[in-house]
């Protein structure tokens, strides 16, 4: 039987391994130096003025939210076509969520769509408080045309940037905030680069990343300039000013990430070639490739083909399953989030996103990923071929 081949994999080397090595052999498992060493890492190559890091994208996205005021009777924009966290957020925040569609070229939150939704938003009064894009596949949203609405309309933006380290927009890279108020990375082992588990928030606001700060960390500081006056005999090493949690990075997972930074850039020139030949090979299928807006950079984190169905003498799940029963763990991002059953009993209905749905019923992402060779990526077009009966 053959081997399987994954959608997604981390690529981990022998600086990896000496790196997280040399933490394990040190005096710091954890809240040493080598968080913030990774923070300044990331904050560097984005160009932005902080960092913080955190054990995962989900909280990042969760202490995001709260940094920005998210709270009871808020309401949360995001894109249906995402991991469930994008929204999971905003209800643990006590706010509500609701979905903007996609657009159809790039998969990514429509603006169109989103002003059209502001405007009907803004007649009854129920304007969003927070906007969250998501750079589908690492490739970013049109963050420009998001922002020039968030200037009209009032609410704040968190980029969902969980797909796309080391992708750019504009010429810049993606995490710079120009944007948005704050920018969230993944470093989950499919990711572009992994710690493990881990994530980041990155911002230009020194408030809101004093605030991160202390959300990821029980909502304590020790820092004599924050702490409240007590009685000069007791003694007071440090005080919880805030409801916050126990969200930090370890050393050994920072260890791991300082280490894969250095390989960032070679890690997304790869995945631009095994990209552009499946570009090539694929071209005489009955299949959608990916669009690439000239204004963008993709990390391309993922590559989702879209089946051309009335080309094809097979079903959407057809062609999903052979290729799994192949060998192929081929993959599906994403299952509209309302679709779900725990936002179905919210209320949310099929049809809200007309755009999202067609494109759930067409998208399978083949596999991407560094260390991918060329005839691993041959044998996956070829078993597409064979799934599709070309």
């Amino acid at each position: 039987m053959m081997p399987v081949i994954p959608y997604g994999r981390q690529d981990i080397n022998q600086e990896d391994i000496d790196a997280v090595v040399n933490v394990l052999l040190s005096d710091y498992l954890t809240q040493g130096p080598v968080v913030p060493a990774f923070e300044k890492a990331v904050a560097d190559y984005c160009g932005a003025q902080h960092a913080v890091a955190v054990n995962s994208a989900t909280s990042a996205l969760h202490i995001a939210c709260l940094a920005l005021g998210v709270g009871n009777g808020d309401i949360v924009w995001t894109t249906p076509i995402t991991f469930v966290a994008s929204a999971n957020c905003a209800l643990y925040c006590g706010a509500t969520v609701d979905f903007v569609d996609i657009n159809p070229s790039t998969y990514n939150l429509s603006v169109e769509r989103l002003e059209e939704k502001l405007i009907q938003a803004e007649k009854t009064g129920k304007l969003p408080k927070v906007v969250i894009p998501v750079h589908l596949c690492g490739q970013s949203c049109d963050m420009a045309g998001i922002h020039a609405l968030s200037q009209k309309y009032g609410f704040r933006i968190i980029e969902d940037a969980s797909h796309a380290i080391g992708g750019k927009y504009k010429g810049e890279p993606v995490g710079n905030c120009r944007y948005s108020d704050i920018t969230i990375f993944s470093f989950h082992p499919v990711k572009i680069i992994t710690t493990g588990e881990g994530g980041m928030a990155v911002t230009n606001d020194s408030a809101l990343a004093k605030h991160l700060r202390l959300l990821r960390s029980h909502g304590i500081s020790s820092t004599p300039e924050d702490m409240q006056p007590r009685p000069s005999q007791e003694i007071w090493n440090y005080q919880q000013l805030d409801l916050g949690f126990n969200y930090r990075m370890t050393d050994i997972h920072a260890a791991l990430g300082l280490s894969q930074m250095q390989r960032l850039d070679e890690f997304v020139t790869k995945r631009h070639a095994i990209a552009k030949r499946y570009d090539q090979r694929l071209s005489d299928l009955p299949v959608v490739t990916p669009w690439q807006h000239p204004d963008g950079f993709s990390s391309y984190h993922l590559y989702v083909i879209r089946l051309k169905l009335d080309a094809i003498n097979k079903t959407h799940r057809q062609v999903y399953e052979a290729l799994r029963a192949a060998g192929i763990l081929v993959n599906l991002h994403y299952i509209p989030v309302y679709r779900q059953p725990y936002y179905e009993k919210m209320g949310f209905n099929e049809g809200c996103c007309p755009e999202a749905e067609r494109y759930y019923m067409e998208a399978i992402s083949i596999p991407m990923y560094y260390g991918l060779i060329d005839v691993q990526q041959d044998r996956v077009m070829g078993e597409l071929r064979n799934a599709i009966g070309i």
